[in-house]
């Protein structure tokens, strides 16, 4: 087996479905299918359930995890000669929910080392800790906590979410209000996969409810404004009252000690990290989430 099987496969095993990981691929659908039936036989085993959808089985599974710590090594390795043959200190990949709240220290980052490439990825939360195991990405931020082996991770920032509603909402006046209170109201929010929205989810859920989501997208100006003009309420962390996209309305708080976001740094336990993802670390780690400034200016 050659290392482009095995990234094709990883495509496969990530989006199960030939026709989508062929035109992320771009190769033609019945190549991919064929090199997948030559990997599976050279294997001895199927790896993919084909009945009906296809489904990575549980032997897939297994490949997978293996596959992709395999590659990370190699990729890592690249990374290790090209810093030690060259003069610069690389690149850095970092991966986060939202990138709106990590402008600030990622500007102080590109002016302090305007030499190192920076890439940002989007990445759920579910999949962070099976990218950084893969060495997939160097460092990612998490809006809620990452429960999985194999990581470590420093908190960055805690505060408060809140429910903002415009102001002439029957419940502009409420200093708190209880997720019960908030069964019957249309939430404008993030799509699955955003902080926000899991926390919402979870929040309801851990009452047998189900939020009334009338609007979900990616921008947040977009549901800022939505929720202005009166559209439905949604959760705002306390840090958006210091942003451009703070909706200009009522902020009240919520009755559950969980309605919370803890903005937390993840690198693997085992990752060899460059110097370039160590200078990342350091930066956002010093970061000042209350002043929007390095902690070492603060008097």
């Amino acid at each position: 087996m050659d290392l482009n099987t095995l990234r094709q496969f990883l495509v496969v095993a990530r989006l199960e479905h030939l026709s989508r990981a062929a035109d992320e691929l771009r190769v033609a659908q019945p190549s991919l299918s064929r090199t997948i039936g030559r990997l599976e036989n050279e294997l001895g085993t199927p790896l993919f359930d084909r009945a009906g959808r296809l489904r990575l089985n549980d032997t897939g599974k297994l490949f997978r995890d293996h596959v992709e710590r395999s590659l990370g090594e190699l990729d890592a390795g690249r990374r290790a000669v090209a810093e030690a043959t060259s003069e610069g200190v690389g690149t850095v990949r970092l991966a986060s929910e939202t990138f709106l709240t990590l402008t600030g220290p990622l500007a102080a980052y590109k002016r302090a080392h305007p030499s190192i490439e920076v890439e940002l990825l989007w990445t759920p939360a579910e999949d962070m800790a099976r990218r950084l195991r893969a060495q997939d990405v160097d460092l990612c931020v998490a809006s809620q906590p990452i429960h999985a082996e194999g990581l470590e991770s420093v908190q960055l920032h805690d505060e408060a979410v809140w429910v903002a509603t415009p102001l002439d909402h029957p419940l502009a006046a409420r200093t708190s209000v209880s997720i019960e209170e908030l069964a019957d109201q249309p939430f404008v929010t993030a799509r699955k996969g955003h902080w926000q929205r899991r926390l919402l989810d979870r929040l309801f859920a851990d009452r047998d409810l189900t939020p009334k989501i009338v609007c979900e997208g990616d921008e947040p100006s977009a549901i800022a404004d939505l929720i202005s003009a009166g559209l439905g309420i949604g959760l705002v962390p306390s840090i958006a009252r210091r942003t451009a996209t703070r909706p200009p309305g009522a902020w009240i708080a919520v009755d559950d000690p969980g309605c919370r976001r803890k903005l937390t740094l993840y690198w693997g336990t085992d990752s060899h990290l460059s110097t370039a993802a160590r200078l990342m670390r350091t930066t956002i780690t010093s970061w000042n989430w209350i002043t929007s400034e390095p902690q070492e200016r603060r008097k």
